[in-house]
């Protein structure tokens, strides 16, 4: 936009700046003086202060010749970056994946013995209850909370089935400890997990597991379908590519921003 247009509160020294830190790049990580005055369309005096004040600031390193940015750069989008939260975060990821499949998606986070839907994504009503940020399940009838059970160390897991309420929900529930412990074990072998009908009759989902930066399971994708429409095949030729996918993308978001605020501010409160 032409700077007669601009409007009155723009700050045009403060545009110049900006325009000098964003010459460097991949392509040209150093620069001269001469390369950021042409670059940036400004004369070698006026770019000579914009990173002289960088330099002094400590954002630009030079060694007399060459001018290259330092990782305090960083600074400048990290604050915006760091008050991310994991469902501002996977959100974008979760209407795209939606787009893909037509079927509804969320993100859940672990809190007790519950999962907690903490990010979601609806494409049409897939159950009798109808699900909402907030909405809370138990861990161990759920794709999203088997996924994350499966990955807390053995003695966790034995310590959580021993006092869970295992009830059945639907004729397919599983209620014996021994069995959902091998069920979870399973689980955690083949990175992902399809709970068929046992939270829900009619109701199939499948879940993988989001990992941080460190590699520590912080939250759950899930994809849940009606079963009259979706075999067991489907699910994992159909949906679970696309989920895997969809995991991978909000992972490589975490190890830019570093660890995000998982829960809600209820579920947190809850805590």
């Amino acid at each position: 936009m032409p700077a007669a247009v601009r409007a009155p509160h723009f700050v045009r020294s403060f545009e110049r700046g900006l325009a000098v830190i964003r010459a460097f790049d991949a392509d040209h990580p150093e620069l001269t003086l001469s390369q950021v005055a042409r670059t940036c369309d400004m004369t070698r005096a006026a770019a000579r202060r914009f990173l002289l004040t960088l330099l002094d600031l400590g954002y630009v390193h030079t060694d007399g010749r060459m001018f290259r940015l330092t990782p305090r750069v960083l600074e400048l989008g990290y604050s915006y970056l760091s008050g991310f939260t994991l469902p501002d975060l996977a959100e974008p990821h979760l209407e795209q994946l939606v787009a893909q499949v037509r079927e509804s998606s969320s993100l859940c986070v672990l809190d007790g013995d519950d999962i907690v839907y903490v990010a979601r994504v609806p494409t049409r009503r897939i159950m009798t209850a109808t699900i909402t940020v907030g909405t809370r399940f138990p861990a161990h009838v759920t794709s999203v909370g088997r996924v994350m059970l499966a990955h807390l160390p053995d003695e966790e897991i034995d310590a959580r089935l021993a006092r869970a309420e295992l009830r059945p929900l639907t004729a397919r529930t599983i209620v014996s400890a021994e069995s959902l412990k091998a069920e979870l074990l399973r689980v955690r072998r083949q990175g992902y997990a399809i709970v068929d009908q046992e939270l829900e009759e009619g109701l199939r989902s499948v879940a993988a597991p989001v990992r941080d930066r460190d590699g520590e399971v912080v939250a759950a994708v899930n994809i849940p379908v009606h079963a009259s429409r979706n075999s067991m095949d489907s699910v994992r030729r159909d949906l679970l590519p696309h989920l895997l996918a969809t995991v991978a993308r909000i992972e490589a978001d975490l190890k830019v921003t570093g660890p995000a605020r998982a829960a809600s501010p209820d579920s947190e409160r809850r805590r």
